[in-house]
């Protein structure tokens, strides 16, 4: 399709990353001596908040329930039935270029981004062969975006000429406090019924889009939405490509990030679980372990995953006051998901990309080659001439079990990559979690926020309310650090810088529009 004019020359004003303002100025680069935090939870929020708190000064201690660090995005070691051991993860993650603050941390261990490869593309894969593509695409919105509409088989003219304004306006138009406000009692169904796109057109260039966060349409805000399409499409100065780690998630990031930390006098408490957190007389936290030693802490970071904040916060009726524990009690997890690993007995055809988003063809959400990028898989799949592939599938539908769930993603990956119709599974694992957060309609309001009314009191995690458009590992990467902020600003610390996309559209504020 071409539009009537070269959107190439179009005038529109440059887009550039943003640094948050800080609280307030802070007179010290570190904490006074002897100064203690305790972090609970040693997921990818809680080492981003123990960074930053003990390269000021700051004596930290991790707590982490399980034996590995890492959270969501955590890895552990597994074996082959050959006994071959490897890392097995919660699946595939992209890094965008737009994850300042996530690749800030990185860069502790890995200056000069030599883990991460760059992906000239992900396609989107739907019924009947149909195909988009983000290679070749200009970086900067909107040229981004006019570039896709401009070349995609999906839309022709005249579709453009029957779609709602005023909510297609709404993805251009972005601002934190006046698109929540407008658009977060409504489902993110709703806000995609109102654009009236042809069905084929909706499902190649939103469905896939939507889907990738977890939450079904119909239980997520449209807001939380609408700030993704911002945070992802039009606000990203970056481009639309992204990178991947080469190598599994522990070897890359987690072991060097402990040795880190380490370095820096952080000390790890693994395969433990705080119960309880009790305010003391003098000022401190007595943090209950269970089946261990309490813990005393002048700070207290809680980076847990929602159900276990919730019991922490429940069993500590001193911490903090009412309304911010029924902020707390109000936050939900959203639907489970199954992220499945196949190790098959024939490689994939040539010219495929390592990650693909996909809908339309079932359950399935994505297919990820991981012998395409990752070391280990790479190394499985020349000695044995197979293929190393994984399959999600997000919001999945209630009561469906997992016998169903493995037929319908075999059937989609046979959908989209017939080569592997007559493979055979020499091995596999299969994860069924539901620990992701809610983002539902009239939610934003409620949910807290990393400050807390205690100065020593911080939460960090993906479910907090940020300032900022953000998501997925960047939110919790920016939360970790302005969990951190926060308690060093009661000590007049200076804290992490935090970097955004524009926090605003590029039409944001333009009379009759806005």
């Amino acid at each position: 399709m071409r539009l009537p004019f070269e959107w190439s020359k179009l005038s529109v004003p440059r887009l550039s990353p943003e640094k948050l303002p800080p609280a307030r100025l802070a007179l010290q680069p570190r904490a006074p001596g002897g100064v203690t935090a305790a972090v609970v939870g040693g997921g990818l929020a809680g080492l981003a908040a123990a960074t930053v708190l003990a390269e000021r000064g700051v004596s930290v201690t991790v707590i982490e329930r399980e034996p590995y660090l890492g959270g969501r995005v955590g890895g552990w070691r597994e074996r082959l039935a050959d006994g071959e051991p490897f890392d097995m993860e919660r699946g595939f993650h992209a890094f965008f270029r737009q994850y300042y603050n996530l690749r800030a941390l990185l860069r502790r261990v890995d200056p000069r981004g030599e883990r991460l490869l760059k992906l000239e593309d992900y396609p989107l894969l739907g019924p009947e062969g149909r195909r988009e593509s983000f290679s070749g695409l200009p970086a900067r919105p909107p040229f981004n975006l006019v570039g896709l509409v401009a070349r995609t088989p999906s839309l022709r003219l005249k579709d453009l000429l029957h779609l709602e304004t005023r909510s297609g306006l709404a993805m251009l138009t972005f601002d934190m406090e006046r698109t929540y406000a407008r658009f977060d009692h409504r489902t993110a169904r709703e806000f995609l019924d109102s654009l009236r796109f042809p069905p084929h057109a909706r499902r190649m260039l939103f469905n896939v889009f939507a889907h990738s966060f977890f939450n079904p349409e119909e239980e997520m805000s449209a807001a939380e939405l609408l700030m993704m399409f911002h945070f992802y499409f039009m606000g990203n100065p970056e481009g639309l490509v992204f990178d991947v780690l080469t190598q599994p998630f522990s070897l890359a990031l987690w072991h060097p990030l402990r040795r880190y930390l380490e370095s820096l006098r952080v000390g790890f408490r693994l395969s433990q679980s705080v119960t309880a957190v009790e305010p003391r007389v003098d000022g401190k936290f007595r943090l209950q372990v269970e089946g261990e030693e309490p813990l005393v802490a002048d700070a207290v970071v809680l980076a847990t995953p929602v159900p276990a904040l919730q019991r922490i916060v429940a069993r500590s009726p001193e911490l903090l006051d009412r309304a911010w524990r029924a902020r707390v009690e109000g936050l939900a997890l959203t639907s489970p998901f199954a992220v499945w690993r196949l190790w098959l007995d024939r490689p994939s055809r040539p010219g495929r990309a390592p990650f693909a988003g996909t809908t339309g063809v079932g359950m399935i959400d994505n297919i990820s080659l991981y012998h395409l990028f990752e070391s280990e898989s790479r190394d499985w799949a020349a000695r044995t001439g197979g293929a190393v592939v994984e399959l999600h599938a997000y919001g999945l539908p209630r009561g469906v079990d997992e016998a169903e769930v493995r037929r319908d993603l075999l059937a989609g990956l046979h959908e989209f990559y017939p080569e592997f119709r007559d493979a055979r599974v020499l091995e596999e694992r299969l994860l069924w979690r539901q620990d992701c957060p809610a983002f539902a309609p009239g939610s934003f309001a409620s949910r807290p926020g990393p400050e807390t009314p205690s100065s020593r009191v911080a939460l960090a995690g993906d479910f907090t309310r940020l300032p900022i458009p953000t998501a997925l590992m960047e939110r919790a990467a920016t939360s970790g650090f302005l969990a951190a902020n926060h308690l060093l600003t009661g000590w007049d610390v200076q804290g992490e810088d935090i970097w955004s996309v524009p926090r605003r559209g590029l039409l944001a504020g333009v009379p009759l529009l806005d």
